[in-house]
């Protein structure tokens, strides 16, 4: 349900490997080269989610409707703009609750940290598993907001959306002071209470939201969520596989990240084909961006990344061609890949439309993504972003 150039501390992001052992998390650097690490022009505006998710054992239906709707989500998000350019999209994951996780750290793992990797969100996001525990809301906010590098410019929206069910005063950290510091920062909280609006009232869910000036909401986490099927699900799903082949990895996890990008294809599918097009929609939009293994996002990234990089991190078809040859080749890919972005474009006004027509004959339903994506649409246009139609 979710649809995200960078600053240094986040570029390096790209190519660290995370090490989880005693959920604690340890950064390796990778050491091939990464254009990924070219600082951008600065300009952007940017917009940071970090999702705070519940996975004790009650919550098996929220994480679920993440699953399903994260592609919807990303969509929506990637296009915002702010004086009439894209705006960057980083999201982060972070799961609490769970009795499996370390009690010392209040049974809290930062999953993803703030960046773009929509692949390796949406990865991690299916290797979530439910475990009871006890669910500490203040002290899962205070981990994200100082674990993660958010930006300082105030103009640049930033998001903490927590979800769960159990009182959210639990635990010694102070849910309200957590709340203020995340504010200090510039940071909204948006709070979803997976149950009735009373008790999430009763329980403090509203009182979070209301410290920092979010939005206080309610899913029904053991309601599906509904995919409306369109006429043109198919072509978008042969589009998506086109556009796999124009990507080529490089470098010690370029084959292994390409792997990646096919199996979160699969994972999206297992939703069904509606949700498959909201993945290759996603993957046709300038937040999807791969240069930290893909030489055509590379080279389009840092003009010289043919000098830069080791002929031997190159797949070996590519290694004994000239610089002229590989540019004629990525030139090739490139134009293929936009091709291929203007028809999944075009499609996906044709879906939209399709979807907003058949959504008029039914019933309002309370998933995360029906109330998460119009809070933070909200948020972000009183930011001053503007989201086509």
């Amino acid at each position: 349900m979710l649809k995200l150039l960078l600053t240094s501390c986040l570029l390096l992001n790209s190519y660290f490997q995370c090490n989880r052992a005693q959920n604690q998390l340890t950064l390796q650097p990778d050491p091939i080269f990464h254009p990924a690490n070219i600082p951008s022009n600065g300009q952007q505006s940017k917009i940071q989610v970090a999702l705070l998710l519940d996975t004790s054992n009650s919550m098996d239906g929220l994480i679920d409707q993440a699953k399903a709707q994260l592609w919807k989500m990303v969509n929506k998000l990637a296009g915002a703009k702010k004086k009439q350019q894209i705006a960057e999209l980083e999201i982060a994951l972070y799961e609490y609750g769970n009795s499996g996780l370390n009690a010392e750290n209040g049974y809290i793992r930062m999953v993803q940290p703030l960046g773009k990797d929509l692949d390796g969100l949406s990865e991690k996001l299916f290797e979530l598993r439910t475990n009871g525990g006890d669910e500490y809301c203040g002290w899962v906010i205070k981990t994200a907001t100082e674990q993660l590098s958010w930006s300082t410019d105030p103009n640049d929206l930033k998001i903490i959306v927590i979800a769960g069910n159990e009182p959210f005063n639990q635990g010694k950290v102070d849910y309200k002071k957590s709340c203020e510091a995340a504010c200090a920062k510039g940071i909204v909280i948006n709070t979803i209470h997976c149950g009735d609006r009373q008790t999430g009232i009763n329980s403090f869910w509203m009182d979070g939201a209301s410290v920092c000036k979010g939005k206080y909401m309610i899913i029904d986490t053991d309601q599906k969520v509904v995919h409306i099927s369109t006429p043109y699900d198919a072509r978008m799903m042969e589009l998506s596989g086109k556009m796999n082949a124009t990507y080529i990895g490089y470098g010690s996890f370029g084959e292994e990240k390409k792997m990646r990008q096919v199996a979160q294809d699969k994972n999206a599918e297992t939703y069904g084909a509606a949700n498959a097009t909201q993945r290759a929609a996603s993957k046709a939009k300038a937040s999807y961006s791969n240069e930290d293994w893909d030489i055509v996002d590379a080279s389009d990234r840092d003009k010289d990344f043919l000098k830069k990089v080791d002929k031997k991190d190159l797949p070996k078809e590519f290694q004994g061609k000239s610089d002229a040859e590989l540019q004629k080749e990525i030139e090739r890919l490139k134009a293929d890949r936009e091709a291929i972005r203007k028809e999944i474009a075009e499609l996906e006004k044709k879906i939209n439309t399709f979807i907003a027509e058949e959504t008029k004959k039914q019933t309002s339903t309370q998933t995360l993504d029906n109330v998460l994506i119009q809070a933070v649409v909200d948020q972000a246009k009183d930011k001053g972003f503007e989201f086509g139609e």
